[in-house]
């Protein structure tokens, strides 16, 4: 519908993008309208979804929220804040404010797409418009299409263009300035408890919530950029950036990153930009093939018969596979939220093309419980490392997990850290440890099949069963 401007009055209705600068919600609702107001719901779409009380994911938007209400305050507003079902609150509260415009910005989701276009409806109901900016994606939509006008499948020829468009046009801040409209009435951030959840240890995952935590987390990652293409794939050291959950939420601006990178030279910041840049094509993917959500991206791979291994399953969930590397990623997981990113490869073809356990099982169980969790990310990475997604891995590469942990875990700090049971294995033996003679295992302590499993697979007989598994799908079919 078309709006008049200037708005009397609008609403902004936060959601993954949590901060009050560079937001482009934010500053078209300020552009364009007089009063302007702003919202969260803690969306029961979305709560009633979680695997459990205690969600790291949860507290962190919980404190992430309380700093943000104070900076909306201090500039004379605040946050409104109700529990409840999105697609009826904010058409309701939009009702109750006399607002004109609901300003929200873009998610890719197809959840989030069919919520927004049924709160779209019941606010035009009302004669309320719902104006929904790009603010996550640097490019999004038809930002950046094939000469034939279609999505990019493969990255290489996408992030071309998508640094060519950025080089030309360069990447600025969408000022959100401005005072805002009085709170109309009393709004308080809901106890954790109110919601049905419990409070979880935040400092055993190193995450620090809010603006203030993204730009501390940002400042410590500027300091090692250089190192980046060096340290990135070790995860017994600060290689990695650690600003993946903030852009999540969004407590962190996506322009700021991609403007300060576009602005460095060396390894470092081209390495970095390079999976910025992924981020957006993953969104691009979601955005225009909503399907790959519980489907191959190469339709052909729908057709692979997966083990049904629950015992499987179940081992690597919780780092009892008798692989070092990959159990002690589990663990460390299962503690803390966290999986770097080398680590998300290694484990995740550890259970495609070792055990031979479907992919979407594994895309769940990160799902449930990354602190940094976005689908399409994680749809994307998963359907990377299993060869059924666009621009994937080949079929055929396998990757060794006693291979890649003695390349990415050399000294075994990041296994001894998280599997104490080995602590005293030799390190000759410390990547394999069931090739440790006996006599050695009883010396450090540690048998193997009782103190430590021994290998649930053997995994050059796991690379050929995998080989039979996929090669019958190997021939992609064309995708419209």
């Amino acid at each position: 519908m078309n709006l008049p401007i200037p708005l009397s009055s609008a609403l902004v209705w936060f959601r993954r993008d949590l901060r009050d600068y560079d937001h482009a919600a934010l500053a078209a609702a300020l552009h364009s309208s007089r009063a302007v107001y702003c919202a969260f719901v803690f969306d029961r779409d979305i709560l009633d979804q979680l695997p459990g009380r205690h969600d790291r994911r949860l507290q962190f938007i919980h404190a992430s929220l309380r700093e943000l209400d104070a900076a909306l305050r201090a500039r004379g507003g605040g946050l409104i804040l109700r529990v409840g079902k999105a697609s009826t609150e904010i058409p309701e509260l939009a009702k109750r404010l006399g607002v004109q415009a609901v300003f929200a910005n873009r998610d890719y989701e197809p959840a989030a797409k069919a919520r927004d276009q049924q709160v779209a409806v019941a606010l035009a109901r009302s004669r309320i418009g719902f104006v929904s900016p790009k603010d996550q994606a640097i490019f999004d939509g038809g930002d950046i299409l094939t000469a034939s006008g279609k999505a990019f499948s493969v990255f290489t020829p996408y992030a071309r263009a998508w640094l060519l468009r950025a080089h030309c046009e360069g990447v600025s801040p969408f000022p959100a300035s401005g005072p805002l409209a009085p709170l109309p009435f009393a709004s308080r951030l809901p106890a954790l408890s109110e919601l049905g959840f419990a409070e979880t240890d935040l400092s055993a995952t190193g995450l620090l919530p809010g603006m203030s935590g993204a730009q501390a987390t940002w400042s410590a990652f500027q300091e090692r950029l250089v190192r980046y293409p060096l340290d990135r794939d070790y995860p017994a050291i600060a290689g990695t950036s650690g600003l993946s959950p903030h852009l999540r939420f969004g407590t962190l601006s996506i322009r700021q990153l991609v403007a300060h990178a576009l602005q460095q030279t060396g390894a470092g910041a081209e390495t970095w930009l390079k999976e910025l840049i992924w981020r957006d094509f993953y969104f691009q993917i979601l955005d225009h093939h909503p399907d790959v959500v519980g489907h191959a991206f190469k339709a052909s791979f729908d057709r692979i018969v997966w083990n049904d291994w629950d015992e499987g399953l179940q081992a690597w969930k919780e780092g009892m596979t008798g692989y070092p590397l990959v159990d002690a990623a589990m663990r460390h997981f299962a503690r803390t939220g966290n999986m770097h990113n080398r680590l998300r490869m290694v484990t995740a073809s550890f259970l495609c093309k070792d055990l031979g356990i479907d992919w979407r099982l594994g895309e769940r169980h990160f799902a449930d419980y990354l602190n940094d969790f976005d689908l399409a990310a994680n749809n994307g990475g998963w359907q990377w490392i299993a060869s059924t997604g666009c621009d994937a891995q080949p079929w055929f590469r396998i990757f060794n997990p006693v291979t890649q942990s003695g390349k990415f875990d050399p000294g075994g700090v990041f296994i001894r850290r998280h599997l104490p049971e080995l602590g005293q294995v030799p390190s000759r033996y410390l990547h394999a440890p069931w090739r440790m003679p006996l006599p050695a295992q009883k010396a450090c302590g540690t048998l193997i099949g009782r103190d430590y499993p021994a290998p649930i697979v053997d995994h050059e007989i796991a690379r050929q069963q995998t080989l039979a598994r996929y090669r019958p799908a190997k021939e992609n079919a064309p995708r419209a």
